[in-house]
This record gives structure tokens, sequence and C-alpha cells, in this order.
């Protein structure tokens, strides 16, 4: 070996040295930081599920972000929520929770989300932000696992902070995976999963509903219709069963069928009561969306008109390619 040589590799032994003494004066301090970014589709309601547990939706071109930071001299995770300062951000804290102790971490530190998702309107911003959390935890600490139980961590922290009545297994597929989803949230067992291409127009009230705080008795009495509604889907026909649905739940839950008829008016066959409410979603065509924007905004409730389009694109490769 020549003397180059030599003191290359003996400059090489110091600096591994020095790297390895510097990690470890920073795992003393608790310095090591572990920093993960992601995001997650929003998505509109074929099937509710909360008459019969059986539930159908689509994942729309509207996101959630989380960036989560982690650290080894942090206790416990703290969870922000942009658009709500002072909102309650347990469900994303339970979902880095969930992952961590999945692996048996113990590292705490902080979620934060952002979303250009409509809160608390029924289209499902609290499983994109979910499933966002969960995503940018697995990248913090540099884990993957199989979609359906990324999915499932997510329905699991949902349903132990009391954010869901059913588990939303079937937002949270459509949210995760893209795509129009069927599924059955009691086994929590994905029946179907296809893609579409279509555009989508929201109307998205200015109020919120909460999906926790729905009559949950009043949307039971519907189940039998709703089943119909549920074959439908499993036929394929999205949109009689998402209109068909649409109809049901508003007399349930006490929400205006005007804008469902105003849809149906301009040609559109698929339009519904998005989750247990307040916003609407229709799948148009281009030549529906002006006239069907038009009869939405002259309708006088506070509120947006959001375009859009069905994502067919699964959160891994979003939040690959997406800005957090």
């Amino acid at each position: 070996m020549t003397c180059c040589a030599l003191h290359l590799k003996t400059s090489r032994i110091l600096l591994q040295k020095e790297v390895a003494k510097i990690i470890k004066e920073q795992r003393i301090l608790g310095l090591m930081t572990f920093e993960g970014h992601a995001c997650a589709s929003g998505a509109g309601t074929i099937i509710n599920a909360i008459a019969t547990w059986k539930g159908a939706a689509f994942g729309i071109d509207l996101k959630t972000f989380a960036k989560v930071k982690l650290s080894e001299n942090e206790n416990g995770v703290t969870g922000s929520i942009e658009e709500t300062p002072d909102g309650d951000a347990r469900l994303i804290e339970r979902c880095v929770e969930l992952v961590l102790e999945r692996f048996g971490l113990e590292l705490g530190g902080t979620v934060r989300t952002r979303s250009e998702i409509p809160l608390a309107g029924g289209l499902k911003s609290s499983s994109a932000a979910a499933n966002a959390s969960v995503l940018a935890t697995l990248r913090a600490v540099g884990e993957t696992l199989p979609p359906l139980e990324s999915v499932k961590l997510g329905v699991r922290a949902a349903k132990e902070v009391g954010v869901t009545v059913t588990g939303a297994f079937d937002d949270a597929c459509a949210s995760f995976l893209g795509g129009i989803v069927v599924t059955d949230n009691r086994n929590m067992e994905l029946i179907r999963r296809e893609e579409t291409e279509s555009k989508v127009l929201i109307f998205a009230p200015a109020r919120k509903a909460y999906s926790a705080d729905t009559d949950v008795k009043r949307s039971r009495l519907i189940a039998q219709y709703v089943e119909i509604a549920y074959g439908l889907a499993l036929e394929g026909d999205y949109e009689s069963a998402m209109t068909l649905n649409g109809f049901l739940y508003c007399g349930a839950l006490g929400f205006d069928t005007e804008y469902m008829l105003l849809a149906l008016e301009c040609g559109v066959k698929g339009v519904s009561l998005s989750g247990t409410g307040p916003s609407y979603a229709a799948l148009v065509k281009d030549d529906q969306i002006k006239e069907l924007k038009s009869a939405w905004e002259s309708c006088g409730m506070e509120g947006r008109v959001i375009e859009t389009t069905i994502n067919n694109r699964d959160a891994v490769s979003l939040s690959r390619e997406g800005s957090v």
C-alpha cells in the first residue's frame, strides 16, 4: 500500500470515528431527531357506512399534509393543526403513538398537519390526517408497513379517540389507496378497489358537522334501504348508489335535498351528501360543471364550490412526489 493510500485509509477511519463520536454525543444529549413528511387525499361518499357498517367511497384530489419530528429526548407526542391551532389534535397524536408502539420505539416529539380539505365537512379530513400522520411517522423512523396495515392503524386511532362511529375504514381506504373502494367496515375488509376518471364538484357549506355527533339511531332506521344502495355499488353502478345514498341520508339526518335535485336537473347521474354532511359531492362531466356550479352558488347558503377530480393514486406515491 502506498503512503498516499495509507493516508487516505487512515483519514477515512478517523472520520468514521469522529462521526460515530458525534452521533453518540447527540444521542446522550438527546439531539438526534427523526423527521418524516407525507400526505393523503380526502374522499367523497358513495355509501355511508353508519347504517349498515358497509361503505364505499372515492378519493379526491384534495390533500392533507403531515410533518412528524421525533427525538429520543422527548416524552409524549404533541400535535397541532394549522387551520385550527386550538383544535383537537388527539387523532394525529395517537396515530404517531401507535406507529411507535408497533415498532417498540421510545421516541417523542411533534406532529403537525395542514390541509386543503374543508374540516368537518364530510370530505374525510380526519381519515386523510390519520393516514398522512401514520405514513409520516413511518418515514421518520425508516420503517414500512403494508398499505392496509397502515390504514388500520389510523382507523384504530380514530376509534380510540372517538372521532368516528364505524371506524371509517371505507373513507380511510379511499384516502390511502385512491380510486373507488367498497368495504366491510365491521370486519375491516376491502371488498373491491378500482380506478376511474371523473371530475368532481363539491359544495362545502361554511358550517361544520362532526361525524362523532351524528344521529346514529336515525341512520340505522334506513339500513334496509342503504343495503339496496350498497348492492348497486357492488354491481359497479356507483352513480346510482351514491344518489340513492344521498337522498336516504339527507332524509335521516335533516339535510336539504335541493342541492342534489339541482345536480340531477343539470344531467348529473351521481350526487350525494358526503359522509354525514354538510358537504355535497357530484361526479360531473366537463359540460355540466359551469351550470351546476352556478346553480349551487345561487342557493343562498354560505359556502364555496370546489372543482376537483377523483384521485387514483395511493398516499405513498403522492407523498413521494408531493411537497409537504
